[in-house]
């Protein structure tokens, strides 16, 4: 389960952000909606949910980019361009992407913190990727570093390639606590295996998945990677979100009836029979069946966006309860039923459906989850943006003070609504569009009267 996710100098976030799991001290009420985890003599608590509110371009889809690109990075190994897509966020291959359009010569930061196989892993890189733009800028990692359980296993600084005195420049531990994830040829760590790690490597690859796995550690950082790769999901446009299905064993134009799908789509309110994939060379295309699967149409061409919307994304669901992962999703809810959307994040608290401890995230505009008889304070978040020096801010309900007014049991909505919160923007669109239309109006009757000549 996802504890902390940490940046700074990602587009708009110039400052670090901070997007906390953690439950907050002192807050008291759905006790559903935290999950906790032993290790050892210490407990760890995680909030099954989180929610992100804010205008538009305040800086929300900033936040799960962020994450991405991170998850990206690690399983890329490297802080190179990719032309490999990962998602439909640009930034996270095209890194000249990433820095503050405002800012010189900062290095940018990730920093994220989860619970996997009874260990509390942390796990951070500084990098320097020149400016924003700047494509052609020599990149470097200026710090890695690497704990387990509070110990630190690793921690390599920006002159990793530059120093000859290889214990200042590249410190291993292998403490007590990863003991069983060392490759067995290792008994202890020496100067020579110091200098082949750091000899294996260049300014732009990460030590995680490069030196450290192949000499010191390969168990533990399949762990880490099979984390980021299977539980930590994110859906950086919704819109365009697209489950991959295993197709590798279907004949072309094989028709694939989803049981699974149908009844979930029929709880939702299709008006076919059922649902099926069609494969067409490396992809798939839903169709709706009607009359004992004997007729098929492109389900696109029949239902709702809304419901299509809804059926690419209820397999993501269901992967993450499955396997006990953190589902992050950018504006899930677009066209879909308040309701639907509810029962989904009701899912996630129940703690007879959620065995395995899954996470939900998700950013909106839509009020009517700002409820503190659905989400608790600590689990709903707010970004706003100074346009004057594009820079955003995160901050949670929660932290609010009483004194301020803030209690469990208000009514959130009207709250957010009357700008006791921030993060919202007062707009008036009717000067403009009075003075647009006004001037297309006088644009209009000039044509006539010229036509008229």
């Amino acid at each position: 389960m996802l504890l902390e996710f940490k940046t700074q100098n990602y587009k708009s976030f110039v400052e670090e952000l901070s997007f906390s799991m953690i439950p907050a001290p002192r807050q008291k009420g759905l006790d559903y909606s935290v999950q906790s985890t032993k290790i050892g003599n210490k407990t760890y608590k995680s909030l099954s949910s989180g929610i992100i509110y804010g205008p538009n371009a305040s800086g929300k889809t900033n936040i799960i980019g962020a994450m991405d690109t991170m998850k990206a990075i690690v399983l890329r190994g490297n802080i190179n361009n990719s032309d490999a897509l990962f998602s439909t966020n640009v930034a996270s291959t095209n890194l000249e992407l990433i820095p503050n359009c405002d800012i010189n010569d900062t290095p940018t930061k990730f920093y994220i913190s989860f619970i996997e196989n009874n260990l509390f892993i942390e796990y951070s890189i500084i990098i320097d990727l020149g400016n924003f733009l700047d494509r052609n800028y020599d990149r470097k990692i200026k710090e890695e570093k690497l704990v387990v359980n509070g110990k630190l296993v690793f921690l390599r600084n920006e002159n990793f390639l530059r120093n000859e005195n290889i214990d200042e420049i590249l410190e291993v531990k292998l403490p007590t606590v990863i003991k069983e994830y060392v490759n067995d040829s290792i008994s202890r760590k020496t100067p020579k295996m110091l200098k082949l790690a750091k000899n294996s490597l260049n300014d732009t690859e990460l030590f995680l998945v490069n030196g450290f796995k192949s000499i010191y550690a390969n168990k533990l950082v399949t762990l880490i990677v099979n984390w980021f790769k299977n539980k930590f999901t994110i859906i950086y446009r919704s819109d365009l979100s697209k489950y991959v299905r295993d197709v590798s064993g279907m004949d072309k134009n094989q028709f694939s009836y989803e049981v699974t799908l149908t009844e979930a789509a029929q709880a939702f309110g299709i008006t076919s029979n059922g649902l099926g994939f069609v494969s067409d060379k490396d992809d798939d295309i839903l169709y709706s069946v009607f009359k004992d699967r004997k007729a098929m149409v492109p389900a696109e061409l029949f239902e709702s966006y809304g419901t299509i919307r809804f059926i690419n994304e209820f397999p993501f669901f269901i992967e993450a309860l499955a396997n006990g992962g953190t589902l992050v999703m950018d504006e899930f809810d677009a066209s879909i039923h308040p309701m639907a959307i509810m029962n989904i994040i009701n899912i996630f608290h129940n703690d007879d459906i959620n065995k395995k401890k899954a996470q939900f995230i998700f950013d909106t505009h839509n009020p009517i989850f700002l409820s503190s008889d659905l989400f608790r304070r600590d689990e709903i978040n707010f970004v706003e943006k100074d346009d004057s020096i594009h820079s955003s801010t995160h901050y949670k309900l929660s932290d609010f003070k009483t004194t301020d007014g803030i209690r469990k049991g208000e009514d959130y909505m009207k709250n957010y609504f009357v700008n006791r919160y921030g993060a919202i923007n007062d707009i008036d669109f009717s000067p403009i569009i009075e003075e647009i239309v006004n001037r297309k109006g006088e644009e209009s009757w000039t044509k006539f009267k010229k036509s008229k000549l």
